[in-house]
C-alpha cells in the first residue's frame, strides 16, 4: 500500500533510522518525546548509530538545529524563517518526526486560514441536532497537538491574517484552549509545543505582531554559503526524491548540477560567482528548492523521452520555465545574461546556450 502513496511522512521514509536511534538510546529523553536531543541532532545532521549511516537531512549549521532542538526542550514555540528554500518546511518535518514520530499535524498558513482551523470547529449538523458536544467539536492539529503532549507545525504563519496569527498568543502563553460553549479548559500535555515557519520574501503581508513575537524563539535559516554546500544539498534532495518517482533517468551528472547551482546563484546575487561581472537579477526567488524541482523534471523529460541522460535540452526546457517568472523583465534579464555571460564561458557552456537561445 505504502508504494502507491505518492509522498510518504519522513517518519515512515526514515523509519529504520529512526528505530535504530531509539533502540541505541542512552541519554535522558525529554516527556513526550521519543529520543533525546542528542539523537534527534544526530538524526537531523547525519552520523552513525552501531553499524547503520544515519543520512544527513539538513545540511548547514549544525548550531542552527541544535539551537532549534533546545527550543523545542524547553516551553517556547519555534519559529524558522528564512528565504524561499532554505528547507524550513523540510527541518520542520524531520523535527517532528524525530521527536514525536508524527509529521502530519499540519496547519498550511494561507489568505484564507481562519481562527477555527488554529483552534477547533463544530459539526453544524451533530451541533443542531444535540448542541455542544464533545463528539460535535472538531479539533485542529494544536488542539490534538496539547491532548496528546506533542507538536504541532504551522506553515507559512506570515501569510494568515493577523487576527488568525493571535490566536496562538493564549494557546502559547497559557498553555490551555478555552472552550467557551462546553464551558471547560483543555490545558496542554507536557511535550506540546508548536514549530511555525515564515518567508522573509512576504514580510509584511500579514506582519506578526511583538506579543506573537515574543512567543516563539526565532531561528533563521540561511541560503547556502557557498556553490558547493548548495550543490550538496541539491544533489542529496534530487536522489532523495527520484527514488520514489518512476522518472526512468539517471540522477544529473556534477557538472549538471553545478551549472544549474551557478546559475541560480548568479540570477539570485545579482553578480557571478567570481564577482567580475553585474548580473541583471530575475523577478524570481530562483530558491535551492527550485533548483531541486528543475533538475527532477529534467530528468522526467530525459527519462519519458530522452535517453535516460539529462540532456542540454532538458535542462533549458526547465531552466526557462524557473527563471522567465515576469515575462516582460525576467525575458530582458535572461536573454542578457545568456549573451553577457553563458556565452563567453567557452565551450563547456556552449551546448546548454544555444538549447536555451533556441527556445526564445
Amino acid at each position: 500500500m505504502e508504494e502507491q502513496l505518492q509522498r510518504l511522512p519522513a517518519e515512515q521514509l526514515f523509519q529504520k533510522e529512526l528505530d535504530a536511534l531509539i533502540a541505541a538510546e542512552k541519554d535522558p529523553v525529554p516527556t513526550g518525546w521519543r529520543m533525546s536531543p542528542r539523537s534527534v541532532r544526530t538524526y537531523i545532521c547525519g552520523g552513525k548509530v552501531g553499524s547503520m549511516e544515519i543520512t544527513p537531512k539538513y545540511i548547514g549549521h549544525e548550531r542552527l538545529v541544535e539551537i532549534a532542538i533546545a527550543t523545542l526542550v524547553t516551553d517556547r514555540a519555534l519559529l524558522l524563517i528564512g528565504e524561499p528554500g532554505t528547507a524550513k518546511s523540510w527541518l520542520s518535518e524531520h523535527l517532528t518526526a524525530a521527536i514525536n514520530g508524527d509529521s502530519t499535524k499540519v496547519i498550511q498558513g494561507t489568505a484564507g486560514t481562519t481562527e477555527e482551523q488554529i483552534r477547533y470547529s463544530w459539526n453544524y449538523a451533530m451541533l443542531i441536532a444535540n448542541g455542544p458536544s464533545r463528539e460535535a467539536m472538531l479539533k485542529s492539529p494544536v488542539f490534538h497537538a496539547m491532548e496528546t503532549g506533542t507538536i504541532a507545525r504551522l506553515e507559512e504563519i506570515s501569510r494568515c491574517a493577523s487576527e488568525v496569527q493571535d490566536a496562538l498568543i493564549s494557546i502559547l502563553s497559557e498553555k490551555r484552549i478555552s472552550v467557551p460553549e462546553l464551558n471547560m479548559e483543555v490545558p496542554a500535555k507536557k511535550g506540546f509545543s508548536v514549530i511555525a515557519t515564515a518567508n522573509t520574501r512576504d514580510k509584511g503581508v500579514n506582519e506578526m505582531s511583538a506579543a506573537l513575537k515574543r512567543r516563539f524563539n526565532i531561528v533563521v535559516l540561511p541560503a547556502p554559503a557557498d556553490l558547493e554546500s548548495e550543490m550538496e544539498i541539491v544533489r542529496t534532495r534530487v536522489a532523495q526524491l527520484s527514488a520514489g518517482l518512476d522518472l526512468n533517468a539517471s540522477l544529473p551528472e556534477t557538472e549538471v548540477v553545478e551549472k544549474v547551482c551557478t546559475i541560480f546563484r548568479e540570477l539570485r546575487s545579482g553578480e557571478t560567482c567570481d564577482r567580475s561581472q553585474k548580473v541583471k537579477p530575475t523577478s524570481g526567488v530562483l530558491s535551492t528548492a527550485e533548483a531541486i524541482s528543475l533538475l527532477c523534471n529534467s530528468m522526467s523529460l530525459a527519462g519519458s523521452f530522452g535517453n535516460g541522460r539529462i540532456s542540454d535540452e532538458d535542462l533549458a526546457a526547465g531552466l526557462l520555465g524557473a527563471v522567465i517568472k515576469d515575462e516582460e523583465k525576467d525575458n530582458v534579464a535572461w536573454k542578457e545574461y545568456l549573451e553577457n555571460v553563458m556565452k563567453k564561458r567557452g565551450s563547456r557552456w556552449s551546448g546548454l546556450y544555444k538549447a536555451c537561445r533556441g527556445l526564445l
